[in-house]
């Protein structure tokens, strides 16, 4: 199969950041297929380009993976300096993507699939669809625009019209939907979107990857040689933006300074230096920030870790999501420190893998994580619940072989 990838904010090799394509893309590939990917030349996070590609309005790195090309495309780095912005920013990338499909994709292929946030991506992907008479089908990562508006990124009543319009339209001429949680399928039903129309991959843990680092890995020297290691350390490793709201936990580290917890931050984003800045005005000690690390490295960081968190802002959109950092924290087999209410907590719940506390509720996080510091038998046992489960579950080889099997149902 020949598949045509359509995903703004593709990775770079060993990305720290959530790499459900980069890796699924490379199971299709050791299964024989051929994936050719359209991205972004900015990143998701900290809005930059990487000094290759300034200048350029399309860049072709070809064999980026065995049986993987991906065809880099201009996107403005205007991205995360106001909301028109980020707007012309997903604007260029449409551009600049419809221009590389047309002309710089040599190869044919059998199946368009687009990814989204942003929502705008669709166009690309219909554009082409059209053009090359191929079928696409469409993945909702977050349900956009609502988690923008929510976030309050999204003001502007008319693009808000637009956008609600713009998601009915694609929703329809896409073959298949695909959603990352159950709510989202639940919502789009009730958008009118047909149940048979929708199909579920989640995100999925990625075991290889989090066992070869731990086959000769010593967490404990590790720990050690970060001068940790006598304490109780929660790491998050993720964006520093906007809808992740990582003041949360400046607020409960303040009112933790009398324990031997520390939360250590891995990525970037655009409220990072915001951040930092709050953690030395309040003298906050226990909180290390560091920057992106690639991907066997940020396993590393998690396995000699104590908890992983994933928190995000208090909004309803949310509830619908799963986290893809929980993934990862079970796959190393670590309890999760959760703020985020919805599917995520129901998760979290069903497979006894960590504890949720009420996002935004510097009180509620600080109260959870002293009961459960001190009970390191549970600790274990959570972590090897989600492995599991996740195990079981939400395992990537599975899941992308399962992807194929849908998208073969809709080839000509």
């Amino acid at each position: 199969m020949r598949i045509l990838l359509i995903h703004q904010y593709f990775l770079e090799k060993n990305d720290g950041g959530g790499s459900r394509f980069n890796e699924m893309t490379k199971s299709w590939a050791a299964q024989g297929h051929q994936v050719t990917v359209l991205a972004g030349m900015v990143h998701y996070a900290t809005g930059k380009k990487e000094e290759r590609y300034k200048g350029k309005f399309v860049f072709k790195d070809e064999n980026f993976y065995e049986n993987v090309d991906v065809i880099r495309c201009h996107v403005s780095e205007s991205y995360n300096s106001s909301f028109l912005g980020r707007l012309w920013a997903y604007f260029s990338f449409v551009f600049s993507s419809i221009y590389a499909g047309l002309f710089k994709v040599k190869a044919k292929h059998d199946v368009i699939l687009v990814t989204s946030p942003p929502l705008f991506v669709g166009i690309t992907a219909y554009v082409l669809s059209l053009l090359k008479r191929l079928p696409f089908v469409f993945e909702v990562r977050d349900l956009w625009p609502e988690s923008a508006i929510d976030t309050g990124v999204l003001k502007n009543k008319l693009i808000i019209k637009f956008a609600y319009w713009f998601e009915d339209f694609i929703y329809k001429k896409a073959k298949l939907i695909n959603v990352l949680t159950p709510a989202f399928r639940t919502k789009l039903i009730e958008k009118g979107v047909p149940g048979d129309k929708i199909i579920f991959i989640p995100n999925a843990a990625d075991f290889s990857l989090a066992e070869t680092v731990q086959a000769d890995f010593d967490a404990l020297a590790f720990k050690k040689g970060l001068g940790l290691e006598d304490k109780f350390v929660i790491t998050y490793v993720g964006a520093h933006g906007v809808a992740n709201h990582l003041i949360q936990l400046l607020d409960a580290a303040e009112l933790l300074k009398d324990t031997k917890i520390v939360f250590q931050l891995i990525g970037s984003g655009m409220r990072k230096d915001q951040l930092i800045e709050e953690k030395n005005n309040r003298s906050l000690d226990n909180v290390i920030f560091r920057e992106p690390v690639a991907k066997a490295e940020v396993f590393k960081y998690i396995l000699s870790s104590d908890m992983g968190a994933s928190v995000l802002k208090k909004v309803d959109t949310f509830k619908t999501i799963y986290s893809n950092k929980t993934f990862d924290y079970m796959s190393c087999k670590k309890p999760t420190l959760l703020a985020i209410d919805g599917v995520s907590r129901e998760l979290i719940e069903e497979a006894d893998c960590g504890i949720y506390v009420e996002p935004e509720n510097a009180s509620a996080i600080a109260q959870g994580i002293r009961q459960i510091m001190a009970n390191e038998k549970r600790l274990l046992e959570m972590g090897i619940n989600g492995y599991h489960h996740a195990k079981i579950n939400f395992d990537r080889t599975v899941l992308a072989t399962r992807y194929l099997e849908y998208i073969k149902t809709i080839m000509k």
